[in-house]
């Protein structure tokens, strides 16, 4: 049987989540194996205390949760997450820019991609799948492509409906095989979890992960 704790960032990401709740996350993470947790900027640091000298990364957010705050401070808050500690950082990309044509969107996230890689962490795009076109979709797979990024994440977890199987294929399907996929946005069920690995996922990014794997 599939092993889903490995897939699994755990993420809480509560506009009202507290310091004990952000060890509890770490905690449950390493008691079940999970790949990495997922916490909002601020909490970094109390994260990779709790994390020590642990193998479990550590995620953040960069320009959370609508991607459309300036370059400059998606590069202050990818400096600050990177000394905080995190490993991988999940980018909102820049809808707004995206939705009005604007070339902009590729040179930003090819100037994030750059300071991150050169601290060796991992970069994910997230892009609101949910919003666009089928054809859109296309051109975005591309460009997150282009743009040198690790992974291509589905969504933030605001919008639905949430992602599934059909929606992770057309992704792989037009995805370059060496860039990943995390899936996000409503993942609760071990059979709902499967299925989406299965259609190509690499990385599952949910708040029920004790829930699948319990």
């Amino acid at each position: 049987m599939m092993e889903l704790n490995s897939y699994i960032e755990s993420t809480n990401l509560s506009p009202t989540l507290n310091g004990k709740e952000v060890d509890a996350l770490v905690k449950e993470a390493l008691d079940f194996g999970f790949r990495s947790v997922c916490i909002p900027p601020f909490w970094l640091r109390r994260g990779q205390r709790e994390i020590g000298r642990h193998d479990l990364g550590l995620v953040t957010v960069i320009g959370y949760p609508l991607g459309y705050q300036m370059t400059e401070a998606k590069e202050k808050e990818v400096e600050l997450a990177l000394k905080d500690g995190a490993t991988e950082l999940d980018i909102v990309m820049n809808l707004s820019a995206f939705s009005d044509g604007s070339p902009w969107v590729r040179t930003e996230l090819v100037r994030l991609g750059q300071r991150i890689h050169t601290e060796g962490a991992l970069m994910k795009v997230i892009v609101e799948t949910d919003l666009w076109t089928n054809e859109q979709l296309i051109e975005i797979i591309k460009l997150v492509s282009d743009s040198g990024a690790d992974f291509f994440k589905t969504s933030t977890g605001y919008h639905r409906p949430a992602v599934t199987p059909a929606l992770i294929s057309f992704i792989r399907d037009h995805l370059p095989a060496e860039v990943g996929i995390k899936a996000s946005g409503g993942i609760r069920e071990p059979i709902q979890a499967r299925q989406l690995i299965e259609a190509g996922a690499d990385r599952l990014g949910t708040s029920s992960g004790k829930i699948m794997v319990s």
